[in-house]
C-alpha cells in the first residue's frame, strides 16, 4: 500500500529517495547535493524523470507547475493543483505513492550499485561483516572517510 517509509522532501532533509518529489534542478537548493549523492547529473535526473513520466500515469497533469505529476511533491504537502489532477485521472494516493517509490528506485539505482561496492570494499579492507560496514557507513551519513576512520579505530580496539 503506497510507500510506508517514504522519505521527507529533499528540502526538508530527506534522503536521496526524496528526489522522486523534487522539481527540476533549476535553482540553488538542496537537490544539487542530493543529485551528487545519487551519482546523477542534473541532465540525467531530468531525463530519468521525463522517461518515467512517458511510461506511467505520472505523465498526466499538464496543468501542474512543471507539466506532469512526475515533478510533484508528497501528498503530505498541500497542493490543490496536484490533488485536482489526481482526482481528474482517478488516481488515489496509494497509486501515486507506489509510482513515486518506483521512480525513486530508478533515481537511486546508480548510487545503490556504488554503495554496495563501497560497503563490500569496507568490509574486506577492515575485516568486518558486510552488515557492520553498512551500519558504520549509514552512521557516518555515507561519508566514506569517516566510516574508514571509525572502522580503523574499531580494529585497533580489538
Amino acid at each position: 500500500m503506497g510507500w510506508e517509509d517514504a522519505p521527507s522532501h529533499i528540502c526538508r532533509g530527506g534522503d536521496i529517495r526524496g528526489l522522486a518529489f523534487c522539481c527540476p534542478p533549476i535553482k540553488p537548493c538542496p537537490i544539487h547535493d542530493a543529485l551528487k549523492k545519487a551519482k546523477l547529473t542534473p541532465e540525467e535526473y531530468v531525463k530519468i524523470k521525463k522517461e518515467f513520466a512517458k511510461n506511467t500515469r505520472l505523465g498526466a497533469g499538464k496543468e501542474t507547475c512543471f507539466g506532469s505529476l512526475v515533478w510533484c511533491c508528497k501528498p503530505s504537502k498541500p497542493c490543490p493543483i496536484r490533488d485536482h489532477v489526481l482526482r481528474k485521472i482517478n488516481m488515489d494516493v496509494d497509486e501515486y505513492m507506489e509510482l513515486k517509490k518506483k521512480l525513486a528506485e530508478k533515481l537511486t539505482n546508480k548510487a545503490k550499485y556504488s554503495e554496495e561496492d563501497t560497503i563490500k570494499a569496507l568490509a574486506e579492507a577492515f575485516n568486518v561483516s558486510v552488515e557492520e560496514a553498512k551500519s558504520t557507513l549509514e552512521d557516518c551519513d555515507y561519508d566514506i572517510r569517516t566510516a574508514m576512520k571509525l572502522l580503523r579505530l574499531k580494529n585497533l580496539n580489538k
